[in-house]
Formats: structure tokens, C-alpha cells, sequence
């Protein structure tokens, strides 16, 4: 066996109406005065109106930053950071989808340090210190509450990290309750981002690609495999809704140790130059980048197939595994293809050169990828 680390958040808290508990969770481990990081449309919904409820009922001053967006840029949370310091805040909840909880890792982290966000870009660079940080995901998709990791979008298109497991979130809340009126297609959306954390963490060649990982990469993919059609379908499935917020949660403790490769690589062009949603970004090129990948991991898409795909079992392939994820893509309702979201096949160059500039997932990618593959790639997924 090879060495490897392991990082994951070290308090989980999952169950349906676990959001009860809030006020005396935040008592015990954030202190008297919490910032919480949310976006408008969660407010508006009446969402987030419980959660602070039982936070000022347990005497915790509060106050909320509601001004999150979709793949945030830098001003959205360098203004986050300014309310906390303003409010003299002594810890920081993360409430909502990916986004409020990557914006809510860098406030509890820049709030608390003398850190500019430009020069943290990259792994390991951040130092801390960092405020108490709590993460309670309203969408099964990103994983966020689990990873050491921050996607902040930079100048107009390009999105860069900060990776450090110093962001980890102390506490992940998982209430399915939560995640009953999403919408069928960010449902769709946010599932096939979680099954694609899976399977790029299980194929992962990145040094520290490691069995807990992959362990924990195939329950994952079974409970995410067999429920988003469900999820998606009949939203108020609690069954359902669980299955999916906690194989979201175990494919972010993947692929936060064995990160992800290039279908992301190849998704943030189309998410950072056209505002395609994360998760429809990486559906539109899954099957593609899969079936450039597959001369190399045959044998662990093989593999994979029945724990996402139970009607596999006996028979699978790499092949059968990629054509039933694009499939099931369908299924769900996503778009199958670049021009479904409005992307001129002109801009397919443009996207591979930016893709090509994230280093940091394309060394993880199983089969060594050129900028001409990255054409090829998007050229098939138009």
C-alpha cells in the first residue's frame, strides 16, 4: 500500500430535521456571535428562516450575508469578509449550495488572518488562522462541507482554487429536509456532479489516490446510481433525498483526497465564459471525456458500472458504464450537448485553451489529455 492522507470534516451530523439542533450545536462549538453565508433565493424561499430561528432562541446574535452567487467572484467574497469583520463575528455557517459554502470557507479563513485572497490561490498556501466554520448543504451535488477546497471565479471567466485542508469545515449538517423543493433539473444537475466526484476520484492518478477513497467513491456512486431518477421524479422522497445529500457528502470525502480530473477541467470554460450551471457544465462533457479516458481505466469504469447501474451486474464494461451514465443524463433531463446551452461551436477552441490552464486537475486525469484532445472532446460534446 502505498502512503496516503485522509482528511475529511470531523464532526458529521445527518439525519432528517437535523436542523433542530442547530442552536445547540452552534452554542457548544461557534460562540456567541455567528455570520451566516447564504444567497438571496434561499432567504426569498423562507429557507434559511428555521435555521436562524433556533440560532437566536439559543441567545447567538446573528447576522446574515445573503448576496451569494453562482460560481462567486472575488468582490462577492471580499464583501462577505467586510460584513464579518463589521460584525465581529466568531464563527461562520455556510448555508446552501455549493457556492455559499465555498464562499463561507474563505470568510471564516480571511475574516480571522491577514491573508489576501490573491496570494492563496493554489494548494497549501493558506496559512490561517480561520474562524470556527460550520457547513450545511441545501443541494446533493458538491460535496462542499466535506473538501478542503474553494472555487472563486478571478477577472471575468477564469475560476481558481484554494485548496488547504485548513478550510475544512468543522461541522457538516446534512438534513435532507432541506433539499425537498429543489428543482428537478438543479436536482439532475447537482446528482451527476456528485457521480462525476466519484468516478474522477476512483480514476484519480494522483499520488494520494487511496483505498479509503475508493471505498468510499462506490457507495457513493450506488446510493447517488440509484436514486436521482427518483430524486429527481418525485422530489419529496425523503428516502430518496437522503440517499442522494449523503453520497454527495461521501463522494466529497473522495475526491478531496483524490482529486478530480478533466471532465471539471473541461467544465469550467463552459460554466466561466457561458454561466452554465456546475453540474449541467460537467454532464455535457462526462460521457466524452470518458470515452477519451477509457483506453486507460477500462478495467476500473468495469469496475464501477454496477454500483451506479445495478442491471450491470454480471456484465459490465467500461463501454456499457460510459453509455449508461450519458444515458441516465438524459433520463434526468439535462441537455445532452454544447449547443442545447447556447454555445457557438466557434467558442470550442477558446474553451480548450482555458481548459488547458487548469493544471492542477488535468495532472490527475488517467490518460494524458493535449489542447487538440481538448477540442476533439468539446467538438464531440457540440
Amino acid at each position: 500500500m502505498s502512503p496516503f492522507t485522509f482528511n475529511t470534516a470531523p464532526s458529521l451530523i445527518v439525519g432528517s430535521g437535523s436542523i433542530a439542533r442547530l442552536g445547540e450545536i452552534a452554542a457548544q462549538r461557534l460562540g456567541p456571535r455567528v455570520l451566516v453565508v447564504t444567497d438571496a433565493g434561499l432567504v426569498k424561499a423562507g429557507l434559511i428562516e428555521p435555521a436562524l430561528h433556533v440560532l437566536e432562541e439559543a441567545g447567538i446574535a446573528v447576522d446574515v450575508f445573503d448576496a451569494v452567487v453562482a460560481d462567486p467572484p472575488e468582490d462577492v467574497v471580499l464583501a462577505a469578509v467586510a460584513k464579518a469583520k463589521d460584525f465581529e463575528a466568531r464563527a461562520v455557517i455556510g448555508f446552501g449550495g455549493g457556492s455559499s459554502i465555498d464562499v463561507a470557507k474563505l470568510v471564516a479563513l480571511l475574516a480571522a488572518s491577514d491573508e489576501k485572497l490573491p496570494e492563496i490561490y493554489g494548494v497549501g498556501i493558506a496559512k490561517g488562522p480561520r474562524l470556527p466554520l460550520l457547513a450545511i448543504p441545501t443541494t446533493a451535488g458538491t460535496g462542499s462541507e466535506v473538501t478542503p477546497i474553494s472555487i472563486v471565479t478571478t477577472g471575468r471567466h477564469e475560476k481558481k482554487g484554494v485548496v488547504s485542508p485548513l478550510i475544512i469545515p468543522d461541522i457538516a449538517l446534512l438534513d435532507p429536509d432541506l433539499t425537498v423543493n429543489l428543482p428537478p433539473h438543479v436536482t439532475a444537475a447537482t446528482g451527476i456532479d456528485a457521480m462525476v466526484h466519484a468516478i474522477e476520484a476512483y480514476t484519480s492518478t494522483s499520488p494520494n489516490n487511496n483505498p479509503v477513497s475508493r471505498t468510499l467513491a462506490k457507495e457513493a456512486l450506488r446510493l447517488l446510481g440509484r436514486n436521482i431518477e427518483r430524486a429527481v421524479h418525485h422530489g419529496h422522497d425523503i428516502e430518496a433525498r437522503s440517499a442522494m445529500l449523503l453520497g454527495s457528502m461521501l463522494a466529497g470525502q473522495a475526491f478531496a483526497n483524490s482529486p478530480v480530473a478533466a471532465v471539471h477541467a473541461l467544465a469550467y470554460p463552459i460554466g466561466g465564459h457561458f454561466g452554465v450551471p456546475h453540474g449541467l457544465s460537467n454532464a455535457l462533457v462526462l460521457p466524452h471525456v470518458l470515452r477519451f479516458n477509457a483506453s486507460a481505466c477500462e478495467a476500473a469504469y468495469a469496475e464501477l458500472a454496477p454500483h451506479a447501474f445495478p442491471e450491470l451486474e454480471g456484465s459490465a464494461s467500461g463501454a456499457a458504464f460510459v453509455e449508461a451514465l450519458a444515458a441516465l443524463c438524459g433520463k434526468v433531463g439535462l441537455q445532452p450537448r454544447l449547443r442545447d446551452v447556447g454555445i457557438p461551436q466557434e467558442a470550442v477552441p477558446m474553451m480548450a485553451e482555458d481548459a488547458m490552464k487548469q493544471t492542477r486537475l488535468l495532472v490527475n486525469n488517467p490518460r494524458p489529455l493535449t489542447l487538440e484532445d481538448a477540442r476533439a472532446i468539446y467538438e464531440a460534446a457540440w
